[in-house]
């Protein structure tokens, strides 16, 4: 039977264990059912500019928030930006709108915060959290996990250490003044430091690190000083100094190191979170997760874990093995938000149909436009092929080395609980629009078409 064959029986086989989403409210009480206990939700995506993933993470969120009763959602981005949203939807800070807390996205790539998907999911958060009050329930929060911003972190610190403490305010600055001799070029300090041209400071910002860790209570809270909030974002910032620090370091002597590293601080960063919201709140936090599927999904089921790689989603279920459920993503076609090239920007290019011999072209074959898949009922795992391709877009997309650049072998089984399938997706809208996301790319016959 040719392979053609096999798949339309898997296809088939598949049809009967899907979950059609239908938009309605009801689509996730199987995964609502499946979560159960779970403490940790972790939400992936195919791609960091598809409409749709966003869109149906937030349907879960909410309904993880309100009837699970999670109290955080950590995302794929840096501590201090995240942070200030977080202030905002907490109904602190300066902001006025959900848009303007997303400001402090600076970075490349900005359409993966600043987008109208998640400026409306922040307006959702804050509408809850003024009412969470008189519902007598906790309010949420929004944090980020990720370790590009040292330089916005090293300001965050000196800020927070100049209002409550000039003399460790001092101390601090002395420390990070060592990053001034690379003129404020992260990468150009990691790779003098890696290769020796440079000098390192590794042991500086883990010395300030261990000072805020020593003398944390020393730091009067409450009237107006330094609330547990504030003491905690302060430790956060400067431990991803430390790892940031490390990881533009390590990033030059190869992509598993510095993947690795970058992974472990997200995960070492949600363990944190937990603990501390679980202080406060005194009983275990639900926190759930917003990443990329090469984040989320278990590394062991991919060809690049079994080259060394690991991950949040495996790192999770290894320290709370049964307290966590990871749902991937999935499409077949459409269009995208993303960038030719790192720091180029945006546009909205086309999804290519999936290649053959992938999931997403076998989940196509199903026929359902949208669809959950329990990946821990033995009806679709014994029907599953036990290895096939996986396509991961990214902030950059490049068709035409698609093969190489986006898509893995994996065993989905192993890397997910569940899998959610959008057939078609769009691009998601950037809150700038560039020119070349509004004019979209040409038709593939272009010039020659009609």
């Amino acid at each position: 039977m040719s392979a053609r064959g096999v798949d339309t029986i898997t296809a088939g086989a598949l049809r009967r264990a899907v979950i059609p989403l239908s938009g309605e409210h009801g689509d996730y009480d199987a995964l609502m059912e499946m979560v159960g206990d779970a403490h940790f939700v972790l939400l992936g995506e195919a791609s960091h500019g598809s409409h749709e993933f966003y869109a149906e993470r937030a349907r879960i969120t909410q309904r993880l928030i309100a009837e699970k009763g999670f109290v955080a959602v950590a995302v794929e981005a840096d501590w201090p930006d995240a942070y200030r949203v977080n202030c905002y939807v907490h109904g602190a800070g300066d902001d006025a709108s959900a848009e303007e807390a997303l400001g402090g996205f600076e970075r490349f790539p900005l359409w993966m915060w600043r987008n109208t998907d998640v400026a409306e999911f922040v307006a959702w958060l804050r509408q809850h959290n003024d009412d969470a009050t008189l519902r007598q329930v906790p309010p949420v929060g929004f944090y980020g996990l990720d370790l590009y911003s040292l330089h916005r972190s090293i300001d965050a610190v000196l800020t927070s250490l100049e209002r409550i403490d000039p003399g460790a305010a001092a101390r601090a600055r002395q420390r990070y003044a060592c990053f001034d001799h690379s003129g404020g070029d992260i990468h150009a300090y990691g790779h003098a430091a890696a290769f020796g041209a440079g000098r390192s400071c590794q042991r500086e910002v883990i010395e300030q690190l261990l000072e805020l860790r020593r003398h944390g209570s020393d730091h009067p809270s409450g009237d107006g000083r330094m609330s547990e909030d504030e003491q905690f974002a302060l430790e956060q910032n400067a431990r991803l100094v430390v790892d940031a620090e490390a990881y533009y370091r390590t990033m030059f002597a190869g992509r598993t190191s510095s993947w690795n590293l970058r992974d472990r601080h997200m995960a070492t960063t949600l363990d944190s979170l937990s603990a501390h919201l679980s202080r406060r709140l005194q009983q275990p936090a639900r926190v759930v997760v917003w990443e990329h599927n090469s984040h989320v999904g278990d590394a062991r089921a991919t060809e690049l874990g079994q080259s060394g790689e690991l991950n949040v989603g495996q790192l999770v279920r290894e320290a709370h093995p049964g307290d966590s459920v990871l749902i991937g993503f999935t499409t077949y076609t459409g269009t995208v938000t993303a960038a030719p090239d790192w720091g180029a920007a945006a546009e909205r290019k086309r999804v290519r149909p999936a290649l053959t011999g992938s999931y997403e072209e076998l989940f196509h074959e199903v026929g359902v436009p949208r669809f959950l898949l329990p990946l821990q009922d033995d009806s679709a795992t014994e029907v599953l092929p036990p290895s096939r391709l996986e396509r991961a877009i990214g902030v950059v997309y490049r068709p035409a080395t698609e093969r190489i650049s986006h898509y893995f072998e994996a065993r989905l089984a192993r890397q997910f609980d569940a899998v959610v399938h959008v057939d078609q997706t769009r691009a998601v809208e950037p809150l700038e629009l560039t020119p070349g996301w509004e004019a979209g790319e040409p038709p593939d016959t272009y010039p020659f078409g009609t």
